[in-house]
């Protein structure tokens, strides 16, 4: 029988050891890969939180920890010196699973030599994964309209009102209104990214009247026999004027000048007082009157002129305010319709 050469041995030796050795390898990167294929892949990152080495599980309550947590304490919302707190835990679900599983997706989907080869060599095939968060916008909106009830005003039109005994100055305001689609992208964004205090969006409105819009305003005291002429809010002139008798008062109120009336025809009302007088009387020295006539929206109430020069500074009317002819034609000159007017005692 013809033995083999020493040559051959030799070459079939070698053979079965490299064999071995690549079967033997082989099981090692099996048994290593085994061990290592449920820990997270080099470089994988959680809204900047490093899980390299980890196991998932591990790397659920690393990201529950310093992800999540965070992203559910409350967001601060500041108006001027106003303070609102935002409950980010009620309305926003972290996905700590999903944001895991994006980590360790590089690893899931390599073979098993390209796990071998990366475990080797230490590549990082890890990726970044920003926070995955899904926000209840219902809840959302509800707490936006809450606090848009507290904040939304109108603006405030300049204007005058009697205070005491003297007219003073209502100041304008601008109006605010909370910018609900801007608020909504900035919570929206501070619950994603982390933010825990941000400025809330308001429009400003403008009022339609400021101060230097007033126009002329009028102020009567009974008491005092007196009107005050305004404008811009500023006092103007003061007139002496008649009023009426205790038997017919000249009304207290508001009230507004509905119409100018130049050399106006007296028309008589009918009233006990008027049986004996003319139907009407037309302009002239006679007219009851005067030169010129402001009505008021109180019925058959008037600023006018009066010849009778001796009554001002008296209760002589029947309700409505004499002038002397020259301040009625003055007065006439600086008012329009609709300026207000207030009677007081």
């Amino acid at each position: 029988m013809a033995r083999t050469s020493v040559p051959v041995r030799i070459l079939a030796a070698f053979a079965a050891l490299v064999l071995f050795a690549l079967t033997a390898g082989s099981a090692l990167a099996v048994a290593d890969d085994f061990v290592a294929r449920e820990t997270m892949p080099a470089g994988a990152l959680v809204d900047g939180h490093a899980l390299d080495g980890l196991t998932r599980e591990e790397a659920k309550v690393v990201v529950a920890e310093q992800v999540a947590k965070p992203l559910a304490e409350p967001i601060t919302v500041t108006h001027g010196t106003r303070t609102f707190t935002l409950d980010a835990a009620t309305l926003a679900k972290v996905d700590i699973d999903g944001m895991v599983a994006d980590a360790f997706q590089p690893k899931a989907a390599a073979s098993l030599p390209e796990r071998v080869r990366v475990r080797a060599l230490t590549v990082s095939t890890g990726v970044a994964v920003e926070p995955k968060v899904t926000i209840d916008e219902a809840i959302l909106t509800a707490w936006l309209d809450d606090l848009a009830s507290t904040v939304d005003t109108a603006p405030v039109d300049a204007s005058m009102a009697v205070q005491g005994t003297t007219l003073k100055v209502i100041s304008s305001k601008r109006g605010e209104k909370v910018d609900r689609a801007a608020a909504l992208t900035a919570v929206t964004a501070a619950l994603q990214d982390g933010t825990k205090t941000l400025t809330l969006p308001v429009a400003l409105t403008d009022p339609q009247v400021v101060e230097k819009d007033l126009g002329p305003t009028i102020l009567v005291r009974r008491t005092q026999r007196k009107l005050w002429l305004y404008d811009q809010g500023k006092l103007v002139k003061t007139y002496s004027v008649a009023v009426g008798t205790p038997g017919f008062p000249t009304p207290r109120g508001n009230w507004t000048i509905v119409q100018k009336r130049y050399r106006p025809t007296w028309a008589n009302p009918g009233s006990d007082w008027a049986k004996g007088m003319p139907a009407t009387i037309g302009p002239g020295p006679n007219n009851p009157l005067g030169t010129r006539a402001l009505n008021l929206n109180a019925s058959g109430i008037r600023i006018h002129g009066t010849s009778k020069d001796y009554s001002i500074g008296t209760a002589a009317s029947h309700g409505c305010m004499r002038m002397h002819m020259w301040d009625v034609e003055d007065l006439y000159e600086r008012v329009e319709v609709g300026t207000p007017v207030f009677i007081i005692d």
